[in-house]
């Protein structure tokens, strides 16, 4: 199967060309395109390149949230605990003197 390029060009630059080596053309031209494709693909990398670090930028700071809310969940349930001591002491003391005041009534 052969491989076919097709090139459109306007009537006026196709009557500057005619006559000219074209495969000369494109060697003489080859350098400049690939310079400007090379030129191309760095600038669309620098721009993926921002936008990665502006997605890192924003995960740093979902992350640094997250700390907070776990060291402050830590920190709720450390006090939670200590109120759930208290209230099991302070209940089990309710209970012995409930227990006395019905053992004296009696």
């Amino acid at each position: 199967m052969s491989e076919e390029i097709v090139i459109s060009l306007p009537k006026g630059k196709f009557k500057a060309l005619k006559g000219r080596d074209i495969d000369e053309l494109i060697r003489e031209n080859l350098p400049k395109a690939e310079e400007t494709l090379k030129a191309e693909r760095e600038e669309h990398l620098r721009e993926k390149i921002k936008k990665l670090e502006e997605k890192l930028s924003e995960i740093e700071g979902q992350l640094d949230e997250l700390r907070e809310f776990y060291e402050k969940a830590k920190a709720d349930k450390e006090k939670f605990l200590t109120v759930r001591d208290e209230l099991r002491e302070e209940n089990e003391r309710l209970r012995k003197e409930l227990e006395e005041k019905k053992v004296h009534k009696t």
